[in-house]
């Protein structure tokens, strides 16, 4: 071998080595970034609480519900909340401290198989590119992915099985003949989207149908077509037996919480003020932009070749087909998929919380360039040309976006501010840190301090006998509405009906029932229709006057709460009675019986689309009830 052929080997193993270590420091690099910054602002939101209850009635043998004898899924992610009790049960550790670990831990990790999964769709590390960080980072700047990197909510979760989708998909697009055991993990972990998210299964089906229609393995005793009924046995064994256990143990086809919330309705306006919300603060749409514009650069200046599976000859195969198993298929299936997800968002409005239900959009956007390729400038008559645009061009976009991240990472505050703006839209985080007077809210206790808070516990304390607590306009008193005599021993239990689910359950024991007026415990209040105009998610409100007669208490003055009225009351006990109603509230107090459990799964469908109408005495003619309280005689 010549001289200078070595020579240059050896330069080539240098820079391979040196793309490697640049590689795996901007992994590092991104990662501690985001512990760090994730730390900084690390809390248990009030709806991560809600988790919590459910996960303490679990521990508790009372199965995964809110409130013990109702069956009600107030979890919009099942997968979030059985990893939250599988982790707490293995550690006995405090749930709140459970919960936190579990999400911080899995917001770095789909941080890093972000990253390598871009590095793979780039070629990976090698003597002519070096990998710098660069979508990733921008991720980790924006202020609300470190506030819900930990939370308590299914964030966390949501950005974990999506970068590890990212890496499987492109791990099998790059492969030159991946085996079946490389297709049936792929669609086993897409057809959890259902489970991790319901929304998400718009982005797991497009990668079940993608993996389908594209180019099979050969396995000895199977055709094509047997490994394609076996990728559709293994995508939705998990989902589809968990989808019939929900519709007949809950009697509902999604979580309540897609009824409370109406994950169905349209609010377009309020969901491009929630989208602007995000966008504009930051100006992330300029990193965005840039990124966008010198990733399809760099794709312009490379062809990918379609990879073939070895069972099934490239001769046979159409042409369409022979390119789904491409990185460059990857890519338009996940842009296409985060583009669906947020039309999805806008139509339903966006959400209370800042920027939070927008997170896993930004984050597949920014997969394809979690890390952006810098191709290494030729060496000409022995001098390295640094100013070929292929090297400088990107190199500059690297250090922009850079830039930008240094800036946005500071940014104390967005324009929602830390109270309710005239858009519903809030930061929660700090709002909560305000309110509550601790910097970092995480165990109950802490939102003790939260206004209300100690008045319920004292209220539950100081009434033995139960009643339904119901707040009042005062931040330091409750009303009770007792119980009717003769009162049993040990009292009739409590009922809380507070709009904070997490902090109040989570302070009150398990025996003490806790509803809210939103419905996401309380399916009374969820099959209300939205209030026109109303606080984006918070746009249910039931009246609590058909709580009372739901719980039994005393339903007369001076007993009763002051602000109710008799004769509602009385009308809320007749709307009570519609035939249609009382088999909603069976479905989920009912015992669960072999009969009621087919009954469920049966009704599921009618059950979710059922409504009524808050006020009682509308309800009433609704149902076509006889009204206690008839309309006074005209003179």
């Amino acid at each position: 071998m010549a001289v200078g052929e070595q020579e240059r080997e050896a330069g080539a193993s240098r820079f391979v080595q040196l793309s490697r270590a640049t590689l795996a420091g901007g992994v590092v690099l991104t990662v501690v970034l985001f512990a760090a910054g994730a730390w900084q602002r690390r809390w248990i939101a009030d709806d991560g609480l809600i988790v919590l209850r459910t996960v303490r009635n679990l521990l508790a043998g009372n199965g995964p519900v809110f409130n013990v004898g109702e069956r009600v899924e107030t979890n919009t992610s099942a997968a979030w909340t059985y990893i939250v009790w599988f982790f707490s049960w293995i550690t006995q550790a405090r749930l709140e401290y459970v919960v936190l670990a579990v999400a911080l831990v899995l917001s770095l990790l789909a941080v890093v198989f972000a990253m390598l999964g871009s590095a793979r769709l780039w070629g990976g590390a090698s003597a002519t590119q070096l990998l710098l960080p660069a979508g990733a980072l921008v991720y980790v700047a924006v202020p609300p992915a470190r506030d819900y990197a930990t939370s308590g909510l299914e964030n966390c979760l949501v950005i974990f099985w999506l970068g590890v989708l990212w890496y499987l998909l492109i791990r099998w697009s790059r492969a030159e003949n991946p085996g079946p055991a490389s297709y049936l993990g792929l669609v086993f972990w897409a057809g959890l989207s259902w489970l991790v998210r319901p929304e998400m299964v718009v982005l797991g089906g497009l990668v079940l149908l993608l993996v389908f229609f594209a180019p099979m393995p050969s396995m000895r005793r199977l055709r094509p077509i047997g490994i394609r009924a076996l990728l559709v046995a293994v995508g939705g064994a998990v989902p589809v037996c968990y989808q019939i256990w929900r519709m007949g143990y809950y009697g509902l086809p999604y979580p309540n919480t897609a009824v409370a919330k109406e994950a169905s309705g349209a609010k377009w306006g309020q969901g491009f003020v929630y989208l602007w919300d995000l966008l504009g603060p930051y100006f992330l749409w300029v990193p965005l932009v840039v990124l966008a514009v010198f990733a399809l650069g760099i794709v312009r200046s490379r062809r990918s070749q379609p990879a073939m599976a070895e069972g099934e000859a490239a001769s046979r195969l159409p042409r369409w087909q022979r390119r789904l198993r491409t990185p460059g298929a990857v890519v338009a299936l996940m842009l296409v998929g985060a583009l669906l997800l947020v039309a999805f968002n806008l139509r339903v409005g966006g959400d209370f919380m800042h920027g939070r239900m927008l997170l896993p959009q930004l984050f597949i956007l920014l997969l394809p360039v979690a890390v952006l390729p810098v191709r290494l400038p030729d060496r000409v008559a022995g001098r390295v040309r640094w100013a070929r645009p292929s090297f400088a061009l990107p190199l500059v976009a690297w250090a922009g976006t850079m830039i930008w991240a240094g800036l946005v990472a500071g940014t104390v505050a967005n324009t929602s501010g830390s109270q309710l703006s005239a858009s519903g839209i809030v930061d929660e985080r700090i709002y909560y840190v305000l309110n509550s007077g601790h910097d970092h809210p995480i165990r109950a206790e802490d939102y003790l301090d939260y206004p209300r808070m100690r008045a319920m516990v004292q209220a539950i304390d100081n009434t033995p006998d139960g009643g339904l607590i119901i707040n009042s306009p005062s931040f330091m008193m409750w009303y009770v509405a007792p119980p009717p005599l003769p009162i049993p021993d040990g009292g009739v239990g409590h009922t809380v009906y507070f709009l904070n689910l997490g902090m109040t359950s989570m302070n009150a024991p398990l025996n003490v029932r806790v509803i809210d007026q939103e419905g996401l415990a309380y399916p009374l209040a969820a099959h209300t229709d939205r209030l026109v105009d109303g606080r984006i998610g918070h746009d249910k409100n039931l009246y609590p006057d058909w709580v009372l007669i739901d719980t039994g208490m005393v339903d007369k003055h001076p007993w009763m709460p002051p602000f109710m009225d008799e004769k509602w009351v009385m009308q809320a006990r007749t709307a009570l009675s519609c035939p249609a109603t009382q088999d909603l509230l069976a479905s989920y107090r009912a015992p669960l019986t072999r009969a009621r459990f087919k009954h469920n799964i049966v009704q599921s469908l009618d059950f979710a689309k059922y409504r009524l109408e808050r006020v009682p005495e509308y309800e009433i003619q609704r149902c076509h009830l006889v009204d206690p309280v008839p309309d006074p005689a005209p003179n």
